[in-house]
């Protein structure tokens, strides 16, 4: 599919595609002619990149694990490792967030009380 079908699909812009590939995130084929030509898998690869940039993951780190991912079965450990350690630091960020939201229906409570004149 073409870059402009496969930005639609996963809803990501034809530039950050290209900057995806230009960084060695994603490894696009090409037609006979030169043009892009994006998979399936693809699809499902660029929606993974976009959740572990969401979480906060740092882009040279999923560089990393890109580079990893495409070295093959043998890196499964340390791709593993990665990710088990991204997602210590996506739990904590959740449990900070958590906090924060305790924090503000407290206020908010608070606020609702005194208005309500209890």
């Amino acid at each position: 599919m073409t870059i402009g079908e496969f930005s639609v699909i996963t809803g990501i812009s034809a530039y950050t595609l290209r900057y995806y590939e230009k960084k060695g995130l994603l490894r696009v084929s090409r037609d006979s002619v030169g043009r892009r030509d994006y998979s399936a898998d693809d699809i499902e690869w660029v929606k993974f990149i976009r959740r572990l940039k969401d979480t906060g993951m740092l882009l040279r780190d999923i560089k990393h694990y890109s580079d990893l991912r495409y070295q093959g079965d043998d890196t499964m450990a340390e791709r593993m490792d990665l990710l088990i350690q991204h997602r210590k630091s996506v739990a904590e960020e959740q449990r900070k967030w958590a906090e924060y939201l305790q924090n503000l229906d407290e206020k908010i409570s608070i606020y609702q009380d005194r208005i309500s004149g209890k």
